[in-house]
């Protein structure tokens, strides 16, 4: 092995390129870092240790014989468990879920990675259900900050954000129906992008949300997303709700430039409520001045009823995944989570007219969106409202009452990503979120590569991981 791991998806697949390193001597080196990690971190549910050595040395002799599959050939990636795999059970971290869900078939996007040379090392942990705080009694591990264990991975896409952060994997998929992607991406400390609704095939997945849910890729940076969804987007036939929009070349398109980029900064609501941690706002702005200095078009936007397009995406949310639990709802009451129980039933409380209002908002949301990308090429946000939370500290109801910053873009099916952009006085990371419009990722990603060439912060590794040897 080298003496420095490649930190990245870019720099591994360099490495593996130019002969200093194997993807075997990386995905042993991944592996023996999450049996040292797991237990402290909770990233993994199930690690598939064979078949990624299996991959991995099939990478190897591709290589050997001079076939190059692209840039995630050989790179070791981890998958969240509510999407299936052909070599691990799926569970979605819940005692619920019929054990032979997914009957042992690859998700689409799975059969993507593979079939582009990837590594799987395993199914990762998430809420249960992608919706409910994990509860100590029914026997999952708790996702665990790498910055500090005390405190929150976020939710739902946890697993996957601890295992990127703390050098576990270089990258790896998450779900994203309210902010689950760009949550943990937020607190955990790195890169995560959810794509335009459609943008990804979502076959395989356990629903959460039937008309907001997206798989996004998961990374330390911009490009290694971009490279991710090079290979995870285009249409499907297994997914109704696929698009059958012209891939683009992702990382291609990211010049590092945001020389003329018009960026909206939306201060009504996203800045301005009192429940906005001072450091979060701070750290945004001065990374937003950084891209003014840059060549950017900074401006201030309003977008309209953003207030309103969180609760009405929380409704939607809600009422259709009690649609789909409700059955189990009523026969396995005791065996969901704590946390997931209240969260799940509270769809039962909506009527038919709520669900119908919050679609006729969805309808105006999307139309005031549109007219203010119309004028800015992003929006810019804070991601969270806060730095991570302390675990025992935890209030789902006060989370659910207060500001949030991600669920509008879903409801809306925009694509938006959450970048580190500095850490608070305690040592939590910040994150700043970009919103494009339409299938424009390459937009949203272009404005996120261009920061990152500028700053560090998402190279930043975390302690826990130098215990275990991210970086070294």
């Amino acid at each position: 092995m080298p003496e420095a791991q490649p930190l990245t998806i870019k720099d591994a697949a360099a490495a593996l390129r130019a002969g200093t390193v194997t993807s075997a001597e990386l995905t042993r080196t991944m592996l023996d870092k999450i049996g040292k990690a797991n237990e402290a971190l909770g990233a993994f549910v199930t690690v598939t240790e064979e078949p990624a050595m299996l991959a991995a040395e099939a990478a190897d002799s591709d290589f050997a014989a001079g076939v190059d599959k692209g840039p995630l050939q050989g790179i070791p990636l981890a998958v969240k468990d509510i999407i299936s795999t052909k070599d691990a059970p799926t569970t979605a971290n819940s005692r619920v879920l019929a054990p032979d869900w997914g009957n042992g078939v690859d998700a689409p996007v799975v059969t993507r990675l593979r079939e582009a040379g990837s590594v799987i090392l395993g199914k990762t942990t998430t809420s249960e259900f992608a919706c409910g705080a994990p509860d100590p009694e029914k026997g999952f591990l708790i996702p665990r900050n790498p910055w500090n264990t005390e405190h929150s991975a976020a939710g739902s896409s946890s697993g996957t954000g601890v295992a990127v952060a703390a050098g576990l994997a270089f990258g790896g998929l998450g779900t994203d129906t309210g902010g689950s992607v760009r949550g943990p991406a937020s607190v955990n400390g790195h890169t995560g992008l959810k794509v335009t609704f459609g943008r990804v095939p979502k076959a395989g997945v356990v629903p959460l949300g039937y008309t907001l849910d997206s798989i996004g890729p998961m990374a330390r940076s911009a490009y290694d997303c971009a490279v991710m969804l090079e290979v995870m987007a285009g249409y499907h036939p297994a997914d109704r709700f696929a698009a059958k929009a012209a891939v683009p070349a992702y990382s291609a398109l990211l010049s590092g430039s945001v020389e003329g980029v018009k960026i909206g900064v939306a201060t009504p609501y996203f800045f301005d409520t009192p429940d906005l941690d001072p450091e979060v706002a701070s750290a945004v702005l001065a990374a937003v001045d950084l891209l003014k200095g840059a060549g950017a078009i900074v401006s201030e936007v309003t977008v309209p009823y953003a207030k309103e397009a969180k609760e009405a995406n929380h409704i939607t949310m809600v009422s259709e995944a009690y649609a789909y639990h409700r059955q189990n709802l009523i026969d396995r009451w005791e065996d969901y989570g704590r946390y997931t129980r209240p969260t799940l039933v509270k769809g039962a409380l909506f009527t038919s007219g709520d669900y119908a209002q919050a679609q006729r908002l969805r309808t105006v949301f999307r139309a005031g969106v549109k007219k203010v990308l119309s004028e800015v090429d992003v929006i810019v946000t804070p991601s969270m409202v806060r730095p991570a939370e302390r675990i025992d500290e935890l209030d789902m109801q006060k989370r659910m009452l207060g500001a949030g910053f991600t669920g509008q873009w879903n409801f809306a099916g925009l694509p938006a990503a959450a970048i580190p952009v500095g850490f608070s006085t305690f040592g939590l990371p910040l994150s700043m979120q970009i919103v494009g419009g339409p299938f424009a990722e390459a937009t949203v990603l272009s404005v996120a590569d261009a920061y990152q060439r500028l700053t560090d912060w998402h190279l930043c590794v975390p302690p826990v991981g130098e215990l275990v040897g991210a970086g070294e």
